[in-house]
């Protein structure tokens, strides 16, 4: 895989390892741009790859590892656009990052998000696609979605409802708070905790041992305990869509978008 540095974005090869790094300040929110750049690199990673046992993706942004949607974006692009069109243009935008998001989480690499910070809506699930999160102690996981009237789009609720149990998926969900990683590693949602500041570090250590073991082995074994929920992932597309057409959903957007906040996602 040859090197890549865009404008949202990274990644390289280096021992083995697949590192993609998130660089779109403030805080990579996931916007067309980004979007774009994520094809290219599922593009890439879908070539023949018989040099790499193991994919990070890490961020280089300080606020953390990824704030979510760019509902700025998002909001701003529907306004422009007729009323019978929105709808259409917003499904083509995330049935495009569910695409991603699923190749990601069935890729055939054992895939390590390494996170601080901000983890929140869409870096949330974005982190969720992975097999192992190593989290900082300053992380925090959150679905502020519902806060705007919508729910989680981008693939969240099936994979969070794989992984873990009912309870703590309505929990996130319902209530929009966030938690720390002590939480998140109780629940079974992080693997490891590490000093901050040393979640990057930690993964290429875990990756390195994933090298020791035989690859074939590592894609049966992730195949059999990993099922991709494709039913549950086709209705959360429809349902985040229905909701984001809501003159309620638009006026919390509008609200959001006109904010003065410098991080207007925070809790």
């Amino acid at each position: 895989m040859k090197p890549f540095h865009g404008k949202t974005l990274s990644w390289q090869l280096r021992d083995g390892v697949i590192e993609l790094l998130l660089d779109r300040a403030p805080c990579n929110e996931i916007g067309s741009d980004t979007l774009g750049e994520l094809e290219q690199f599922v593009m890439a990673l879908s070539a023949p790859q018989t040099d790499a046992q193991a994919l990070i993706i890490s961020s280089a942004r300080p606020e953390g590892f990824c704030a979510g949607a760019d509902l700025r974006e998002l909001y701003r692009e529907s306004q422009r656009l007729p009323a019978n069109i929105r709808t259409p243009q917003l499904r083509s935008f995330v049935e495009r990052t569910h695409r991603v998001m699923n190749f990601l989480d069935a890729a055939p690499l054992t895939t390590i998000a390494a996170v601080h910070g901000v983890t929140f809506g869409g870096g949330f699930e974005l982190a969720l696609t992975c097999d192992l999160i190593i989290a900082d102690k300053m992380a925090r996981f959150c679905f502020p979605e519902l806060r705007l009237g919508l729910i989680p789009g981008f693939g969240g609720i099936p994979r969070l409802k794989r992984d873990l149990g009912n309870a703590i998926v309505r929990d996130l969900l319902l209530t929009g708070r966030s938690i720390n990683t002590t939480k998140a590693q109780a629940i079974g949602l992080v693997s490891q905790i590490v000093r901050e500041g040393h979640a990057l570090h930690i993964a290429r250590l875990t990756a390195a041992q994933l090298n020791k073991f035989d690859r074939q082995t590592a894609i049966a074994a992730k195949k059999f305990i990993k099922p991709i929920p494709s039913d549950e992932l086709r209705h959360e597309i429809d349902v985040f869509c229905e909701l984001f057409a809501r003159p309620a959903v638009e006026a919390s957007l509008r609200k959001f978008v006109e904010s003065n906040d410098a991080l207007p996602y925070l809790p």
